[in-house]
């Protein structure tokens, strides 16, 4: 039988040591067993075996190897990802460990929750008016704390819904929140850092905490400088910053971290948490508010001052409207709550449209020691002698008149002061802004010449001296010479001459002349003494220029000094002070310091005085201040070129002093004491008085002695005139005095 048909093995030679596969291996062995003879059988065949797998090569432990750049490649990438691998996973475990512990550490250094509510570097003055009604605020406001359980549900839905609406699902820190922010401020031009912050409530809460550092005089230059500080968007503060949120998350409960953010948010005009700014704008509890007035609060904490009410209270409300909106599509409100409230927008109570009380309220700050107004550390309370009503109307009828009688665009300015014949102030206006606070108050800062206003002075010292109304002066040209400066040769505002008047006369009609006659016949130590007795503690000028109001005053000196005249002749002064407390303790710490004080001038001399400044609105240069049915008495002022113009006067009730000018000391156009000054002080008084019953003025007319002079006929050069009485001659200011106790008549 052929074995053609056969393949034949190859004829080569077995390898001794070859281990490429396990036939020879097998083979070799089965030699040796079979004592080396010959083949117990033909070879195996390989042929029709698979190749082995890769799965298979790495299971046998033979790697599968690649040549060339491809293979180099692939291999580098595959240890530079293992590489990155390695290193990214420790590092993550470390960082995920330092957090941890940086975490546990902030929340066990952290206070207890009561010592995180009030943070505030220093305290608050509430200001009450004559009625005990508030209405000014100074210094940081508390109000009290408030939890998220105690206030409005509004409230506490309208701040979510604002700030942080998935505030109880996060775990301090909210990834996508932040991702959304830097991708926005990215997209308008902006740093990642700059402009949306993407900070959940609670990393607010932690940077008004300013990360548990507290304020330190020591360390920081003023308290501004700290909380920008505080504020500051660093990346390392961000980084700070969330660590710090997430401690506070394991410190406290969500509704206690909502309760820190709540009584430490800055929301405008001095408020400190929403208590306070709820007290401020509505004049109510942060538990009592409206859906409406809840959206307005929760709208400052973007930016407090920008949307705070009171600085513009359309723009407060617009903004308000947003939250209302954002509260309805979250759920927070049903649709008719949205409707009503966007139907009727919060509005400030009459106390915060008040604008902190203005100028009045600064010149009480002002008043009283610093260690308990201006930089008070504790929580102060002071009753003052404001009346609203007067302070109403004195800002009504400055505004009567500029909005009437003043050209549009002009910068003239005006100040009024309303008060009591004791001296208690009760309405004050610094300026035509009268929303103000903290602005210069031309009522108490402003020095200004007073001009003729200060006559009355003049004559309060002849009158003291035993002269009376109707004792006469000689009104002619004069010339004194004054020593280091030369003649000097004052005229009356009309440059005319009237030739004998009496001394009512010239208060009336404000010669200029008689009043340097009567200055210098009485003495002008004298009159610069009565002048201070009543209260003008300015310097009062040295010459005979005194007796026209050369020296400089301010207007609430002035009214303190024509108050006294309207009490009788006893020395004013001015207060607005009239308790101040710790809040919540019954005794005072400080009272008035001020009212009436000694007599200057006898009662009879201060009612003649009345009766001569009635005559000035009667039938002289204060026509324009009459009050109809009313007696009222007053003094007109206008200082050399115009630069300053006066109307002070009273009823048997109230004072009021107006001055007008420029603060540049620019003249005035056409306006003298008994033009614009006298009619703002008729509309103020008018709203003063009304609904007062009509009380009469406190002066007497002693009985004519002599035929009183007739000053209708007016001229330019001096005119025969028969010798006065009693021309008032020069003496010797003690001895008048003397002659005055002892009823010695000349």
């Amino acid at each position: 039988m052929s074995d053609s048909g056969r393949r034949k093995p190859p004829l080569v030679a077995d390898r001794r040591n070859g281990t490429s596969s396990g036939k020879g291996k097998s083979a070799g062995s089965k030699r040796t067993g079979n004592g080396g003879g010959g083949r117990s059988g033909p070879p195996k065949s390989t042929r029709g075996k698979a190749k082995p797998t890769k799965g298979a090569a790495r299971r046998s432990g033979t790697p599968r190897k690649r040549r060339g750049p491809i293979g180099l490649l692939a291999a580098l990438v595959a240890w530079i990802v293992r590489l990155i691998w390695g290193v990214t996973w420790r590092l993550t475990l470390v960082t995920v460990l330092i957090i941890g512990l940086s975490v546990a550490y902030v929340a066990n250094s952290m206070p207890p929750l009561e010592d995180q509510l009030d943070g505030r570097a220093r305290g608050s003055v509430t200001m009450l008016d004559n009625e005990g009604k508030t209405f000014a605020w100074r210094g940081d406001q508390f109000g009290g704390v408030v939890t998220a359980d105690t206030v409005s549900p509004y409230l506490k839905h309208a701040i979510i819904a604002t700030e942080d609406k998935r505030f109880y699902r996060h775990f301090g820190v909210s990834p996508r929140g932040i991702a959304s922010a830097v991708s926005i401020n990215l997209s308008e031009g902006r740093g990642p850092l700059s402009g949306h912050g993407g900070s959940t409530i609670t990393q607010q809460t932690a940077k008004l905490l300013c990360l548990g550092d507290p304020y330190d005089p020591a360390v920081w230059p003023s308290e501004a400088a700290y909380e920008a500080d505080c504020r500051a968007s660093t990346i390392w503060r961000k980084i700070r910053e969330a660590v710090y949120a997430m401690g506070l998350e394991a410190k406290y409960s969500k509704d206690e971290v909502l309760t820190i953010y709540m009584n430490r948010a800055f929301l405008g005009a001095g408020s400190r948490g929403f208590e306070a700014a709820s007290q401020r704008y509505f004049g109510k509890s942060a538990a009592n508010v409206t859906p409406a007035e809840a959206a307005m609060l929760a709208g400052l904490l973007v930016a407090p001052t920008r949307y705070a009410p009171t600085a513009n209270l359309a723009r407060s409300q617009n903004r308000a409207s947003v939250i209302v909106r954002l509260m309805r599509d979250q759920g927070y409100l049903t649709e008719t709550e949205a409707r009503n409230a966007l139907a009727n927008p919060a509005q400030l109570s009459e106390a915060a449209e008040a604008e902190s009380g203005g100028y009045f309220a600064d010149w009480v700050m002002a008043s009283g020691p610093e260690f308990l107004t201006r930089k008070t550390t504790e929580d102060v309370v002071i009753r003052t002698t404001l009346d609203q009503r007067i302070q109403r109307a004195a800002e009504a009828g400055l505004a009567e008149i500029f909005a009437t009688k003043v050209k549009e665009g002009s910068e003239a300015q005006a100040a009024v002061v309303v008060m009591s014949a004791d001296g208690a102030v009760r309405g004050m206006v610094g300026g035509r802004r009268t929303k103000v606070s903290g602005a210069f108050n031309r009522a108490t800062q402003a020095l200004r010449q007073t001009g003729s206003a200060f006559k009355p002075f003049v004559y309060a010292t002849a009158l003291e001296l035993g002269y009376h109304w109707d004792d006469t002066v000689q009104d002619e040209p004069l010339t004194i010479n004054i020593p280091g400066s030369g003649p000097w040769s004052p005229e009356n505002y009309d440059r005319r001459y009237r030739g004998t008047v009496t001394l009512a006369q010239a208060l009336q009609h404000s010669l200029n002349i008689p009043a340097v006659k009567v200055a210098d016949s009485v003495g002008l130590d004298l009159v610069r003494k009565i002048a201070g007795d009543f209260g003008i503690e300015s310097d009062l000028a040295q010459g005979p220029a005194l007796a026209l109001g050369a020296s400089e005053s301010t207007l609430v000196e002035m009214t303190g000094a024509f108050a006294g005249i309207l009490n009788g002749g006893s020395s004013v002064t001015p207060y607005g002070l009239v308790e101040l407390k710790l809040q919540g303790q019954s005794e005072a710490l400080m009272q008035a310091e001020g009212g009436i004080g000694e007599r200057v001038i006898r009662e009879s001399a201060a009612q003649e005085l009345i009766w001569m400044m009635h005559n000035v609105v009667t039938s002289g240069t204060g026509g324009r201040a009459a009050l109809p049915g009313r007696d009222v008495a007053g003094k007109t002022g206008t200082t050399s070129a115009a630069r300053d113009a006066w109307f002070i006067g009273f009823s048997a009730d109230y004072v009021a002093g107006v001055w007008m000018g420029y603060d540049d000391n620019t003249p005035l156009t056409g306006v003298t004491g008994g033009g614009l000054p006298a009619e703002i002080w008729h509309e103020v008084m008018v709203r003063v008085h009304d609904g007062l019953p009509v009380n009469p003025l406190p002066m007497a007319r002693p009985e004519r002695r002599v035929p009183e002079p007739d000053v209708a006929q007016t001229n330019r050069a001096p005119r025969a005139a028969p010798q006065p009485r009693s021309q008032p001659q020069r003496q010797d200011p003690i001895e008048r005095l003397i002659r005055n106790l002892f009823g010695i008549r000349n």
